[in-house]
C-alpha cells in the first residue's frame, strides 16, 4: 500500500484539483458545479493509478486517449463525489500541506467547495463566486 507521503509527492506533481461549470439545457436550470481531484499519468503508470484508488478506498480510474502526435495514452484517477471529496481528500491534504503550485489551487478548491456544500452554488451570487474562485485556479 502506498504511503500518505506518497500521494502527497505524488499528487505535488501529478495531481490537480479541478472546478468544472455545466451550463445545462433547459436554460430555467441552475449550472451544475463538479468539483474533482484527479491523478493523471501514463498508460504504463495504471498500475500504480490502482494503488491511489486502493489507498482512498474511493474513486475510479478511467481511461484516457491520447491524440496528439507523439504522446502516450493515459490514465487518470478521480474523485468527483462530493462526500468523499469531503471525508477523504480534503482532510488528507489539510493535515499534510502541499508544497507546490498545487497548495494554492487546493485553498481554492476547499473554497468552491464549501459553497457547493452549503448550497449557495444554486443561487447566482454563489456560482459567481465560484466563477471568480476558479479563475484563480492553474495560474
Amino acid at each position: 500500500m502506498l504511503s500518505r507521503d506518497y500521494i502527497i509527492g505524488l499528487t505535488d506533481g501529478e495531481g490537480t484539483f479541478l472546478v468544472y461549470i455545466w451550463k445545462r439545457k433547459k436554460i430555467t436550470q441552475n449550472p451544475r458545479v463538479e468539483c474533482y481531484y484527479a491523478i493523471k499519468m501514463r498508460e504504463d503508470e495504471l498500475p500504480l493509478l490502482k494503488e491511489v484508488k486502493k489507498f482512498f478506498g474511493c474513486g475510479n480510474v478511467y481511461f484516457q486517449k491520447e491524440y496528439r502526435e507523439n504522446q502516450r495514452n493515459n490514465y487518470r484517477f478521480q474523485i468527483r463525489k462530493i462526500d468523499e471529496l469531503n471525508k477523504k481528500v480534503v482532510p488528507l491534504f489539510k493535515k499534510n500541506p502541499l508544497h507546490s503550485q498545487k497548495k494554492k489551487d487546493f485553498e481554492i478548491f476547499c473554497k468552491v467547495l464549501d459553497i457547493v456544500n452549503k448550497k449557495e452554488h444554486l443561487n447566482q451570487k454563489g456560482l459567481e463566486k465560484i466563477k471568480k474562485l476558479k479563475r484563480e485556479m492553474h495560474k
